[in-house]
Parts: structure tokens; sequence; C-alpha cells
């Protein structure tokens, strides 16, 4: 998945957005609807998604109940090959990390309407930079002349908000007064920090939490130097062309999911705010920060794989 200049708005020909909602619309053509015998899930990419297939393993068995559906995990290892997989008709349904979400939305037809939340209704993250102790890194500025750990192109916390950041408040181009370097991941950002291997990284610190959670890393290996305004958290949709009674059970699978002692709430009610089960979103609302990011950045869209 390219980037090339074309509009952040510019959705494929592929699909349409009669109703203005700036997703694709589902087919008017029954025939142009799938209608899978499995359906193939993808949490977004992780360091070990085997411990994530676990996390997921009792929602998706709910999904199987809802839906009828045999459910399957899909352990993807990237957002682009995440991204090529919906684009492709391999994968149904899917959380797309924050920053993905609009080239997943323009590209690949995916339909975000889910994220996870509290029982309060309170949602989302901050990006943090994070250091390690005698980094020399005590403040943004200076990250100067050091190298620094991005995830990957498509994050918004891990790339295109500390990337606008750095250059806007700090005057610090990437390229030109430090050295970018792209781990992937917020994990392997995270252990590459905490084991000293960067100096200084751009994280979602729900994905930092969550690891102090597990003891994958100590809090005494890192230090924070700088929190961001909060922005929406992984957004769960289905790909546009599913068949519209199979859509329609695969929300109702999200919104009837009981958390209460489940994996998914032993994963990540350890962030904060604690996600405790998922609520309903738009991609019109709830985007319209990360797309203004990806405006001010001069972030076009390609939707050729």
């Amino acid at each position: 998945m390219t980037v090339l200049p074309m509009s952040v708005s510019a959705m494929d020909p592929r699909f349409t957005d009669k109703d203005g909602d700036l997703v694709a619309d589902a087919p008017t053509d029954p025939k142009q609807w799938i209608d899978p015998a499995v359906l193939v899930f993808a949490y977004t990419p992780v360091e070990d998604p085997a411990v994530y297939a676990k996390a997921w393993d009792g929602f998706l068995k709910h999904m199987e109940k809802v839906t009828g559906k045999r459910v399957q995990f899909f352990p993807v290892q990237s957002n682009a090959a995440q991204l090529e997989a919906m684009r492709a008709g391999r994968l149904h349904v899917t959380g797309f990390n924050t920053g993905s979400n609009p080239l997943a939305v323009n590209c690949a037809g995916f339909v975000p309407f889910a994220m996870m939340a509290s029982k309060k209704d309170e949602y989302g993250y901050e990006m943090e930079l994070i250091t390690h102790p005698g980094s020399g890194v005590a403040k943004p500025e200076d990250i100067k002349g050091k190298k620094m750990a991005f995830t990957s192109q498509t994050s918004n916390s891990g790339f295109k908000a500390p990337s606008a950041l750095l250059r806007e408040k700090f005057g610090l181009e990437a390229g030109k007064d430090y050295e970018p370097a792209f781990s992937g991941k917020h994990d392997n950002s995270i252990i590459g920090v905490a084991n000293k291997d960067y100096p200084v990284a751009a994280v979602a610190n729900s994905v930092l939490l969550r690891m102090l959670a597990r003891d994958v890393v100590k809090k005494d290996q890192l230090v924070s130097i700088y929190k961001s305004q909060t922005f929406p958290t992984t957004g769960y949709g289905h790909v546009y062309n599913l068949k519209p009674e199979l859509a329609a059970k695969v929300r109702e699978a999200f919104f009837s999911f009981n958390w209460d002692g489940s994996d998914l709430y032993k994963e990540f009610h350890t962030t904060e705010p604690p996600q405790e089960k998922f609520i309903p979103i738009t991609y019109k609302q709830h985007w319209e920060v990360v797309r203004d990011i990806d405006k001010a950045m001069g972030v076009k869209y390609d939707c050729k794989g």
C-alpha cells in the first residue's frame, strides 16, 4: 500500500458514498454481497499474536453463536497485510488501529462501527514520547540529532501525530533534525526503548499500559517526556460488501457480548480509561481529529494494492 498525491477523502472508485457518511455503502446488487462460510477476524498487528488469539477466543465463540458462522482468528503481521487482506476479500471483520482507519475506509471498504470504552463511556488514548533513564533525552527538544523510533507510516500515535507535533511545536523535521526508524509495532518500540535499542519512541499509551500490566516491561525502564491530546482507539468494523443481514449480526455480536469475567476484560481493562465494553461510533464524527492530522501532514491516500 503506497502513499501518493490524492485527497485524504478520495475513496476508491469501486466504492460509493451516497449518504455522505464518508464510508462505503453496501452494494445495491445482492450479487455483489459476500456471505462467507467462515468469517475471518483480525486484531491489529501486535508483538505476540498468540496472546491476543486467546484474549479474543471467547468473543469469537460468541460471534459464532450470534452469526451462525464459524469464525477464524487471523494473526496479521503488519498494517499493510491487514489492509490488503480486507481489500482482497480475505478479511471480513477486524479492528484497524487509529491511524489506519482512514486508509482502510477509503481503500479497503472498511466500515467501522464500534470502539472499546469504559462502563462510563470514556474512551481514547494519548500518544506519548518515551525514553529510557540515561538516554540524554529529557524533553522533546533533546530528540535533535538522535534516532527516533516510530511504528509504521499508517499509525496515528506511532508516526503521524508525533511527526506533526515535532515539526509544528518543536521545529524538528524527520531526516533533517533526527533519524527516523520504523519498528513495525508499538510493542517493538516500547521493548526497544526499554532495552536501550532506541533512545526515544512515539507510542500509544494504551499499549504501554497493557505491556506494563503484563510485566513485559518495567516502569523503571521507561520515562515519558510528552503526552498528547486524546485520540479514539482501535475502530472495529466489517467489510462494506458483507451481506447486510450478516453485517447486522456481526454488529449484534459486538454489542451483546458480556465482558464480565472474559479474557477480553482481563486484557483490556488495565488501560486508562479502562476498556470494558463496546460502544457504537461513526467514522465521520469520531475520526475527524485523525483526518485533520492527516490533512495537516499532507497525507494522501492511494488505493493501489
